[in-house]
């Protein structure tokens, strides 16, 4: 594949935004950190290279640097913000940091409308998003400027001569009003990418990658949950594998209500995939005895899937291949990409894997985005109902009640949640919402039930929108809504006499509470 584009990752916030940007125009992008070396990337082979922002000054101690080597490959490159700091000190510019930050929008002139700001007329103002601290004073020598703000005279240059761009702006965030125009240029105009990415190219690639992996012969099993993820790599693993692979489906005794009876339903019944139901709630439950910390939580959940699986493959002919619906925001959040970035969670299957597992992992999703499984899956002729489903973590409601987790928690969080469910559903917003959930707090509220002094439970509802779940804003649910979910709440589910909504996004929040 050669119709790509390589993002390296200074650390920026807008990193994974580039991406989506990139990956909204069919076109395959991956994000690497910035020691990738020129030897690798020629190798890669990508059709164009992005220099993201960074947090850092490029003259700071210790902070990532740009391997000039990389400007001799003959690849196209475009770097924003540092990535523009980096390119202009790499061409003898100076770089001046600190005196002149500047955050939010600003109206920038387009001076000189080549390739990048094809489409811009001469002199054409256009609103862009800026977040720096350091700044070009002047073009490197050799470089052309190509647009500038009232107080910053280069806010856009390129090479004279050679595909080498800068733009001290952020172009993949929406404020940026003609962002998606620039880097449409940058992909298309000045790389020569095709945006041929598309669903059913994925189809075809993954299948044939996922036979090359596991051979002609060997059985292959699939930790399936019956949400979105796991579903559509199941289903990817069976268009390339047919009966030589078995779903075993946990019920952990995690699960929201109805769970186990949808995924008989639909794998089993509808789509006639082999499956294997495992009960092995009373497991779960023991292993979470006592323990408070969400990381411990997420671990020993993520050791004993592994067990259970273990088992399950002595049951199928010592099967050595798992399958699992890892996604791309699975691994970025689950591993810092490029040092500057922090890792924020371990998700239960990429980082809360027992080490020693016997297993060699099938991934084929581990490379796509939330939407871009949920069109892979329309392409596989999956169920809508399956398909459109909001997402559901691998731990499942262990990380929606906060402290220790027991059986009566989980009752009173799976009564709550399927009701809030219901209102959303009822009220038409499901499709509105990326996830909704009911969260089980560890706090006790007094309340008043029935002219009688009550000392009881409260359940935290969130609800956000999202594109990918990378970031994400609170949806701001009607109060009628809010209001009957409530009542119903109190009404029906016992021991709860509290309801408050979450209104966090994300940053400085995450989706999940835990």
């Amino acid at each position: 594949m050669t119709d790509r584009i390589l993002i390296l990752d200074y650390g920026s916030q807008f990193t994974r935004l580039i991406a989506r940007r990139v990956r909204e125009q069919r076109v395959y992008c991956e994000i690497h950190g910035p020691d990738r070396t020129p030897e690798w990337v020629r190798q890669w082979g990508p059709a164009g290279i992005i220099l993201s922002g960074g947090p850092a000054s490029v003259y700071d101690e210790g902070v990532p640097d740009l391997d000039p080597s990389l400007l001799e490959l003959g690849v196209p490159v475009l770097g924003i913000c540092y990535g523009m700091g980096l390119l202009a000190r790499w061409a003898g510019a100076r770089v001046v940091g600190g005196a002149r930050r500047e955050y939010g929008r600003a109206q920038m002139e387009i001076r000189d409308p080549d390739r990048l700001f094809r489409g811009f007329g001469p002199g054409e103002a256009t609103t862009v998003w800026m977040s720096h601290g350091d700044h070009v004073e002047t073009a490197p020598e050799g470089f052309e400027v190509l647009a500038g703000t009232a107080s910053l005279p280069v806010a856009a240059f390129r090479h004279a001569t050679r595909e080498i761009y800068g733009v001290q702006f952020h172009p993949e965030v929406a404020h940026t009003t003609r962002g998606e125009e620039i880097l449409e240029n940058f992909v298309f105009g000045i790389c020569g990418c095709a945006g041929e990415w598309t669903p059913g190219s994925i189809v075809e690639s993954r299948v044939e990658a996922i036979r090359e992996q596991v051979g002609p012969e060997a059985t292959v099993i699939c930790g399936l949950s019956g949400g979105v993820d796991s579903s559509v790599a199941a289903a990817l693993v069976h268009r390339a594998i047919g009966d030589r692979l078995t779903c075993i489906f946990v019920d952990t005794g995690l699960l929201r209500k109805g769970e186990r009876e949808s995924v008989q339903r639909v794998f089993g019944a509808h789509l006639g995939f082999r499956l294997e139901v495992v009960d092995a709630s009373a497991r779960f439950l023991e292993r979470l005895r006592g323990v408070e910390d969400p990381e411990e939580k997420r671990i020993r959940i993520g050791h004993t899937f592994i067990d259970v699986f273990e088992e399950a493959a002595r049951r199928h002919g010592d099967a050595r291949y798992l399958v699992q619906g890892t996604l791309y925001p699975d691994v970025i959040e689950s591993t810092s990409v490029s040092g500057p970035s922090a890792t924020i969670k371990s998700h239960h299957n990429v980082g809360g894997l027992r080490p020693d597992h016997p297993f060699e992992l099938v991934e084929p999703l581990r490379e796509l985005f939330k939407d871009e499984v949920r069109d892979v899956g329309r392409e596989l002729g999956l169920p809508e109902e399956m398909v459109g489903r909001h997402p559901f973590p691998g731990p499942g409601l262990a990380i929606r009640i906060l402290g220790e987790v027991t059986a009566d928690r989980l009752e009173t969080l799976r009564a709550a949640d399927a009701i809030y469910l219901e209102e959303i559903r009822a009220a038409e917003l499901y499709d509105e919402i990326w996830q909704a959930f009911a969260v089980h707090l560890p706090v006790r509220s007094v309340g008043v039930m029935g002219d009688a002094r009550t000392y009881e439970n409260v359940v935290a509802l969130r609800a956000v929108t999202s594109r990918d779940g990378m970031t994400a804003d609170w949806y701001p649910m009607p109060y009628e809504v809010l209001g009957r979910t409530a009542s119903r709440l109190i009404n029906e589910v016992p021991g709860v006499n509290r309801v408050v909504y979450d209104v966090s996004s994300k940053p400085p929040a995450t989706i999940e509470w835990e």
